[in-house]
């Protein structure tokens, strides 16, 4: 029998960069015995309505999810939002506005890659891109794939280290929006914004500020958090009142190795949606 208490609120599918289907990941959350995961694509919510209706065929309840690019103090800062409204058209437009960012990003590492000597097109990168036209984002884990399976890194962690990853030799970060205006853009679409693997920042002043800044949440369980980060992120949470999720962020399998956790490898109590709903419905009163 499923186990109708736990969910995974952050997964990624072949919509952004995933590997799999928004409908595997559906199905891979029965398997792993959750009563219920979100969807939480990098800029986009176009795989929504494929996991909605493997949803209802397989008894999984899917939570409208999705993850924000931002930038602050030079870092990559990602925001999750949580039951927007999804047929909000300013929300839609400036999810449109991020994704154009995202593909400048692509084509100023695919040049710089190509400064380094590697044999790599935009092409080739574009191809890579799932069914959803413009709505589906591309992104560094798509870059990386490329990169092994053209011999110039041995696994997508070797081409982050010595390529994509912040400081390595093809690295960029165009401007981007700031976390706060994340939050304020998932608020005005009717949505709860919360604060994604704070322990990959290395910045926690940022993360006690972003804190006590209008977030209504924390992912304290992530698969790249130790057990001295759970710890210290719960300590966030409890000082500034905020929600506290679990997300093992699955971004499928590359080249034979599993992108941050395993589906349902984080997962945390149902009773979280409830007060995600909460607060989404307040803010869907105020619009």
């Amino acid at each position: 029998m499923m186990n109708e208490r736990y969910v995974d609120l952050h997964t990624h599918t072949i919509v952004s960069d995933g590997t799999g289907t928004p409908a595997d990941n559906v199905r891979l959350a029965r398997e792993a015995g959750l009563y219920a995961v979100a969807i939480t694509d990098h800029d986009t919510i176009a795989g929504l309505k494929e996991a909605e209706a493997a949803g209802q065929r397989l008894g999984v309840v899917v939570v409208p999810g999705v993850e924000l690019s931002t930038v602050a103090e030079g870092k990559d800062i990602h925001v999750l939002g949580y039951y927007m409204d999804t047929g909000d058209d300013l929300f839609l437009s400036r999810l449109e506005e991020l994704r154009s960012v995202r593909d400048i990003r692509n084509e100023m590492m695919v040049s710089r890659l190509r400064e380094l000597g590697m044999a790599v097109t935009m092409e080739e990168l574009q191809s890579r891109r799932g069914s959803g036209g413009a709505a589906v984002t591309v992104g560094r884990p798509h870059i990386a794939g490329l990169l092994v399976e053209k011999g110039y890194a041995v696994s997508l962690r070797d081409a982050f280290d010595r390529y994509l990853g912040e400081g390595a030799a093809a690295y960029v970060n165009p401007p981007r929006i700031r976390p706060e205006t994340a939050v304020e853009w998932i608020h005005e679409a009717g949505g709860a914004a919360v604060l994604a693997h704070p322990g990959l920042y290395g910045k926690d002043a940022l993360v006690e500020k972003l804190a006590a800044g209008g977030l209504d949440g924390i992912e304290a369980y992530h698969s790249d958090h130790c057990e001295d980060d759970v710890e210290r992120y719960l300590g966030v949470a409890k000082r500034h009142g905020l929600l506290v999720t679990a997300g093992s962020d699955y971004h499928g399998e590359r080249n034979g190795a599993v992108f941050h956790g395993a589906l349902g490898s984080r997962r945390i109590s149902t009773g979280v949606l409830e007060e995600l709903k909460t607060r989404a419905a307040a803010y869907r009163m105020n619009r």
